[in-house]
């Protein structure tokens, strides 16, 4: 076989040339050629690009205010309803608070400030210089974001900044139970539509339910009667859904005071998962075993729907029922806690 006139490199990142004993150091490509942008060249473009980066600091200033407006001027919101408007409006002020900021910042490094590479010989680290280097460092980063000379773009970015943390701080702070609007969250959660002598419905037609109808082992879904009727329908299914099962009594471990919240074994529960409000639809009939399909809990409806697994934090709500003249069942009243998540303030 012939010998190969090909080189082969070293680990120095040269090529040796078969035969002639001289090395080739590979050419240094150098940095591609820069490319001017448009605010480069046009004074015109550049003013634009300066009011658009101000713009969005501005945005940003106004999210947070609107922030301001919906925790402070809607105050403690009265129903449901009023409290999902200052909820929108709480999540889309921080939202567009940290949009502009974030936006603005990346718009103005991509049209304003300096984009060409450069490149820079490693040196020795002189300690005794370390501190001038740093100050020059300093003084060349802001030369290069030119804030110096733009002043708008300077005082809309403090503003800016300055109020982006503040929504945060109140966030923070309602987080503790005792928070100003945790009263009034409660009153929302821990009232249904369900009182004395309503009717329980089959969901969604609306058929009442006779004690007669359940037997051990079947699953009713079911509303209050007259849900068609209430003035926001969704929110108040979203609180009354119940879930409607028979056991054996002698199966059931009854507490003190709940004598009389079932009938002959008919018993009720919210279908609100207590973890974080999903709906719970899975009924094992063996093991008399409640399950939420999202992250799991399971709820032992013989111990009164006790959590036995997963992350639910308190059993699911029971609502009390009794039989009328009619034979239809019927709550005896309300639920006696808050139904859904366990992080509402149960007071």
């Amino acid at each position: 076989m012939g010998d190969h006139s090909h080189g082969s490199p070293d680990d120095s990142g040269t090529v040796a040339k078969a035969g002639t004993g001289t090395l080739d150091k590979f050419q240094d490509p150098g940095l591609p050629p820069h490319r001017k942008r448009l605010a480069d060249t046009d004074p015109h473009a550049e003013k634009r690009a300066e009011r658009q980066v101000a713009l969005l600091f501005i945005i940003s200033i106004i999210g947070t205010l609107s922030f301001f407006i919906a925790y402070f001027v809607l105050g403690r919101p009265e129903n449901i309803s009023e409290i999902r408007v200052q909820n929108a409006m709480l999540g889309l002020g921080t939202t567009f608070a940290m949009l502009g900021i974030g936006i603005g910042i990346v718009h103005w490094a991509k049209t304003l400030m300096p984009d060409h590479e450069i490149m820079e010989m490693r040196h020795e680290i002189r300690p005794e210089a370390d501190r001038k280097e740093a100050e020059e460092i300093i003084n060349q980063v802001l030369e290069e974001t030119g804030i110096k000379r733009r002043p708008l773009i300077r005082n809309t970015l403090i503003g800016a900044i300055a109020l982006a943390p503040i929504p945060a701080i109140f966030m923070f702070r309602d987080l503790d139970r005792t928070g100003k609007n945790a009263g009034a969250m409660v009153e929302q959660l821990r009232h249904t539509m369900w009182d004395a002598d309503i009717r329980l419905t089959r969901d969604p037609s609306g058929t009442p339910i006779k004690a007669s109808d359940v037997q051990i082992g079947s699953v009713f879904h079911v509303i209050p009667e007259g849900l068609d009727d209430a003035e926001d329908v969704l929110n108040e299914k979203a609180k009354a859904v119940v879930l409607l099962m028979r056991l054996d009594p002698d199966k059931m471990d009854i507490s003190a005071g709940r004598e009389d919240w079932h009938y002959e074994g008919i018993v009720a529960y919210s279908k609100i998962c207590t973890h974080v409000g999903c709906p719970v639809a899975l009924y094992e009939q063996q093991t008399h075993h409640l399950l939420c399909p999202c992250h799991q809990s399971t709820f032992d409806l013989t111990k009164e729907c006790k959590v036995i697994f997963g992350p639910a934090g308190r059993p699911l709500p029971q609502l009390p029922i009794k039989v009328d003249s009619n034979g239809f069942l019927v709550a005896r009243s309300d639920f006696h806690e808050p139904v859904g998540p366990s992080y509402w303030e149960r007071g």
